[in-house]
């Protein structure tokens, strides 16, 4: 599971998650978004973050490797909101990505999954939303980055 949540998103991520899903609105997306390892603020500094434009005023900055953007998620990659009633829980999940041919650069430190209200255009990072930060510490060589986020799933509510 997450690595953290960030306090703006608490309570949030499965709401967020099956709005993507459902396509309210029409235009949302989760973002995936790659931080720089160089000046990684803590976590516990991060998940007070409300926005992405916050995460990204700090000391901590995006990857600006060859080759890399940010991976958006829409209606039709998203599997839909099931909760588990076996196990009183919900659990979120999303397929594995790639990030294509990252050339050597900035070394990697953390993946955040962020909610975009209108992912289709180019949204400011101050209407985007981090949700979760995984620990993702990669150093690019060229090759594709494959990310798996956990396979139990990326968030879980219980």
């Amino acid at each position: 599971m997450a690595d953290i949540i960030f306090n703006i998103a608490k309570g949030r991520v499965a709401e967020l998650y099956n709005r993507v899903d459902q396509g309210d609105p029409a235009d949302a997306g989760l973002v995936l978004v790659v931080l720089a390892a160089t000046g990684l603020e803590s976590d516990a500094v991060l998940e007070d973050k409300d926005t992405l434009a916050d995460v990204l005023s700090g000391a901590t900055n995006e990857v600006t490797n060859s080759g890399y953007d940010r991976i958006i998620l829409l209606t039709a990659d998203l599997a839909a909101l099931a909760p588990d009633d076996t196990n009183d829980r919900m659990d979120l999940d999303l397929a594995d990505q790639i990030f294509a041919a990252i050339a050597a650069g900035d070394g990697w430190g953390k993946l955040l999954i962020c909610y975009d209200p209108d992912a289709t255009s180019t949204s400011a990072d101050a209407n985007i939303i981090p949700l979760c930060a995984y620990d993702f510490v990669v150093t690019p060589d060229g090759n594709d980055i494959q990310a798996v986020v956990n396979a139990a799933g990326f968030f879980r509510a219980t």
